[in-house]
This record gives structure tokens, sequence and C-alpha cells, in this order.
């Protein structure tokens, strides 16, 4: 299916990466990441990871900067001397063609773009080189004829009018379909009967032929049925005749070896029937037959398999490199949640730092924080909470201060959104708001289990030396709810705002510098949910709570240490380990063949 294979993934995310450069300049620094990784360009990951860490040295510095911006201030400084290799001759050449590339996204037409991304992003090359380029160009040309004909639908279409077609295409789950056939002359090639029409192979197991698969096969579909002795005395002939002439053409695709084969038994136990077309062959033919048994120790090894994914394992960075970055590394939450989902997703987003440009969610909600932490503190200075116009005008501030985050038409639509939501919320709120807070604390230097612990905290309310701890949220609550759970059969490290809830009182219950006591945890969603109401979810912490935690947080730590980031988690719907596999970033694995073999 188009837009579902991993080659046109990356087609599409240079096309969406270009868009993001040309509405907002260095906002697609996390697209690019990825970018850098394709096995277009074959550059060491090591070489970004480097790339990546030195971005984040100067991102708060007083010269900051993002990957596009020092990947062309180092492709076009000279070498100091001889012994200066510069950058990467790689890396150097993929700056030029996106320099370029960007520039024609004004100049060109959707098709001449799409053609110059093409040869220029050295897509065209990989093709040509690769060994299923049969087939990598049909899914090229499959995807250039949907842009035709989209151009042709509407001849002033823009990038940033196919980016959105694609987008609901996706969102809506509307492939393009496209029938391809993967294979090398190296590996087995898995065809339908029907696909393998025309086709011819040296060896052919020919498996599944049971009746059940066959002619007693149910068809799909209902509907009225005419009489079956309307237009023949024997209507099953005719279905019969067309089964055994499909089933002709598989047998005739093999050239020297042909074998068939059947299951005796349901996996119930109960007993199966052949086909009758392998009744027939043994009828006419002297066929050795074999029956092949597998051991019940074989059997539960493959039934296993049905649940279990193959976690991918990415090279192992250069130890100096990564001894650099983990002595400063002190554990936050995030960091701790994430390892927890995925060990890649850790090492991607919380060691070696990618830049990302913040989506449209997330400095939205960025705002909302913004004009409600401004709101608490002019309540400090006047022990009186200020008017909700004034909280409007921060949030207008910091979201025109962000502009370059949001295309035009998100923007109004937040912009309109935001206030009905600020005002809505003082409303509820004003009357009833605790004034004895501090607000966007910053708590550093906490150990717990010798863990260096760090973490910013929204809000604190206090009753003498209790503290409630309270983290605003934006977006939907209903899809949060699972987050708030404690740890269970389905979830067995809790959810990520349950963590955080205990965590944030592990970090403030073992701040020396106060003698403050955490009993609870709030979660105030600023965006009201479907009834249009507002809502909050405190979570009480227990004695059991922080334990589980703590072990967490130990374990995890010595994981770290250990370095054991390089596997993924190898679930299905994990983004980083489905970003190692697309580019293939992982490493071999020897043991495929003995597992083959045995």
């Amino acid at each position: 299916m188009i837009f579902y294979n991993s080659f046109h993934k990356k087609i599409i995310q240079l096309l969406h990466y270009l868009n993001a450069e040309l509405d907002a300049p260095y906002g697609g620094d996390e697209m690019l990441f990825e970018i850098l990784h394709y096995d277009f360009y074959k550059i060491p990951p090591i070489e970004i990871a480097k790339l990546t860490v030195e971005v984040n040295a100067k991102k708060y510095g007083d010269h900051p900067t993002s990957i596009r911006k020092l990947l062309f201030d180092k492709a076009n400084t000279p070498a100091k001397d001889l012994f200066d290799n510069g950058l990467n001759k790689n890396l150097k050449n993929i700056s030029s063609q996106l320099e370029e590339l960007i520039s024609d996204v004004s100049n060109l037409t959707l098709q001449q773009l799409f053609t110059s991304v093409i040869n220029k992003a050295g897509v065209l090359s990989y093709v040509m080189s690769s060994a299923e380029k049969i087939s990598l160009l049909k899914l090229l040309t499959a995807l250039f004829d949907f842009i035709k004909d989209e151009t042709s639908r509407n001849p002033s279409l823009q990038l940033s009018g196919l980016i959105s077609i694609i987008d609901l295409m996706e969102k809506e789950n509307l492939p393009l379909p496209m029938n391809e056939i993967n294979g090398t002359d190296k590996g087995v090639n898995l065809l339908t009967a029907h696909g393998s029409k025309g086709l011819e192979f040296e060896y052919v197991f020919f498996a599944g032929l049971n009746a059940s698969s066959w002619e007693k096969k149910r068809k799909p579909g209902g509907g009225y049925k005419l009489p079956d002795t309307m237009f023949s005395s024997n209507p099953k002939a005719g279905d019969d005749e067309e089964l055994r002439r499909l089933f002709y053409v598989a047998l005739t695709r093999a050239e020297k070896h042909l074998a068939l084969s059947y299951s005796k038994y349901k996996p119930d136990g109960k007993e199966q029937e052949p086909s009758m077309f392998i009744a027939e062959i043994l009828q006419q033919h002297n066929i050795p037959v074999e029956e092949i048994v597998l051991s019940s120790e074989v059997l539960a090894k493959f039934a296993v398999l049905q649940f279990t994914t193959q976690a991918p394992e990415i090279e192992h960075a250069e130890d100096d490199f990564i001894d650099s970055l983990l002595a400063k590394f002190v554990m936050n939450v995030t960091a701790l949640n994430n390892y927890l989902k995925c060990p890649l997703q850790f090492y991607y987003q919380n060691l070696i730092r990618i830049p990302s440009g913040k989506s449209e969610a997330t400095e939205f909600g960025s705002a909302i924080h913004h004009a409600l932490e401004k709101l608490f503190r002019k309540m400090q200075e006047k022990d009186v909470f200020p008017p909700k116009e004034e909280m409007i005008a921060d949030f207008n501030w910091y979201m025109h201060r962000h502009r370059e985050n949001f295309t035009k038409e998100a923007f109004d639509r937040r912009m309109e959104y935001g206030y009905e939501v600020l005002i809505n919320y003082y409303t509820k709120y004003i009357n009833t708001w605790n004034k004895i807070v501090a607000v966007e604390r910053n708590i550093r230097g906490v150990v717990v289990n010798n863990v260096p612990l760090k973490g910013k905290l929204d809000k604190l309310e206090f009753t003498g030396k209790e503290v409630n701890v309270v983290d605003y949220k934006s977006g939907d609550i209903d899809k949060a709810i699972p987050k708030l759970k404690a740890p269970n059969d389905k979830e067995p490290n809790g959810g990520d705002y349950w963590r955080q809830a205990v965590f944030y009182k592990l970090l403030i219950d073992n701040y020396e510098q106060k003698s403050w006591n955490v009993i609870s945890t709030e979660f105030d969603f600023v965006e009201p949910d479907k009834k249009k109401e507002y809502r909050k979810e405190k979570i009480i912490i227990t004695h059991a709570d922080t334990e589980t935690v703590t072990q967490q947080i130990t374990n995890t730590w010595k994981k770290i240490q250990n370095k054991e980031f390089y596997t993924g988690c190898g679930k299905e719907e994990c983004h980083w380990c489905n970003f190692v596999k697309d580019n293939k970033l992982a490493v071999e694995l020897h043991d495929i063949e003995e597992t083959f073999e045995e």
C-alpha cells in the first residue's frame, strides 16, 4: 500500500521537511534528524549524533543554532590545516542538496519539485543501485502518478496543499492500492496462487492444500443466490473447474522441484481432509508421500513467535562520546517515562537529545502554561488576581512570540480557541484558587538511592508544610485517563501521569533545602472535556507507590549507566523502533542463521 511502505514514508517525510522549512525556517529539525539517517545518504549515525549534541550545547547560548544551520556552517567552513578532516563528506553533500531543494519549493511546479527531490536528494541514484530497483521504481512511479493526478485536478496545487491531502488520507486510512511483489534472488517469495501467475521458480512449496482452504472454503459476502438448478444440472462443476485451473497454475510454476503439503489436524486436534485435487493427482501419478510430525517442543516455539517481536538494536556509539553525555545526565520524569517505554526513545530524545520543533498542540499548551504562570506571579505581587484580560494578553503575547510554529490557519484557530478556554477556566476557578503557592519551581540537587533527580513543577499549593503539586495538562482528558492509573496487569509499570505524580513526591520529599511533605499531586486539565466541563484528577500517593517508583528509578538508572539503551522495545507501534528498522540502522543479528537451521 502506498504511504505504508517505508520507501514512500521517506520521500513523503522529505516533502514534509521542505514544506516546514519554507513555512518556518529552521522549524524542521526533528524531521531533519531522521532524514539524515536515511540509507540514501550512507551517513554514519555517530556523526549525526555528534552534530545533534553540538546543536544542543549551543541551544541556550548567545548564538543558538539548529541542525540545518550548523550543518550549513560546517559544510561551508574551509579546513583549518592538512590534519583537519572537517565535516563528513556525505553530510556536506546533503547540506547543499537540501538548500537547493528548499529554494526549489518556491520556484518549481509541484511535478518539477518532485522530480528535483528524486534527483537532488539522492533517491534515484539509491534506487538504481539497489538490488530491489524494479520494485522501488514501481513504488516511485506510483507516487509520481498520484501527484500528477492531483495536479491535473488542481493545476495550482502547491506543496502545502499536497501535504494536506496526504495527511488527510493517512488520517482517514485511505491508502492508494498497489500490487507489489517484493523479493530478491537470495530470498523466499511468498505468493498467493493468483499472484504466481506468469512467474516461474526452480523450487516451489505449495502449502495449505486442505479442502477447507480450497473447494470447501466459505466465500465472503452474502446476498441472494439463484437456484442451483437454474442453469446447470451440476452447478458445482463450474466452480470446481475454475479452482482446478487455479490449482494447475500454481503447480506449473515449478521448474525443478515441487512440494505439496497439507495439514492432517487443526490446531484444536480435529482431523482435516486434503483437497480433492490431491486425491486426483495421487490417482494418476505414483508420487511419494511423506508424513512429517513436529515435536511438541518445536510447535511450542512456533506458537510463541506470534506473541513476540524482534527488538531492533542499533550500532553502539563510541564510549568516549557516550561517557561524556552520561557524566552530565540527571534523571527527570520524562527520561524515566521514555526509558520505560523504549530504551531507544530515551537514547534519541534524552541522551543525544535530537532537536525537535514544537508541534502546534505542544506550543499551544506552552502558551496556556505561560498565561497561568503570569497570572499567579502577578497575584503574588499584589495579593489579588489580575483581571482575566491581563491573562489573555499574556497568552496573546506568547502565541505571537512563537508564531513560527503554526500555519496561518492553525494560528488563527488556536488563538480563538485559547481565548474561549482561558476565559471559561478563569471564571470557574477564580474564587477557589489557593493563593499560597510557588510557581514554575525548579528543583535540583536531589538524590534518591544514589540517583540524582531534577524536575520543574508548574505549581505547588501549600497548607502549612503540606504540599499539593499541580501539573497543568492540555489536550483531551478522556485520552489521558489510562495514564493516571497505577500499575495493573495491562500496564505493570503504571501510567505516565501516575509515575509523574509519585516522582514529584520523591523529588520534593527529598529536597533538603525545604521540609515540605507532598500529600497529593493534582492534574489540572485546562481544556474542557466533551461535555464542556473542566476537570481535575488528584492522585493520593501511598508508601507502596513511592517504593515502586523508587525501584523503577533505581533499576532504570543502573541500566542507563550500563549503556543498555541500544536495543528497542520491539513494539509494533513504537516510533523509534520503526525508525531504526525503516532506515536499516539495526545491527546484524548473528544468530538468525542458527535459528533457521534449528
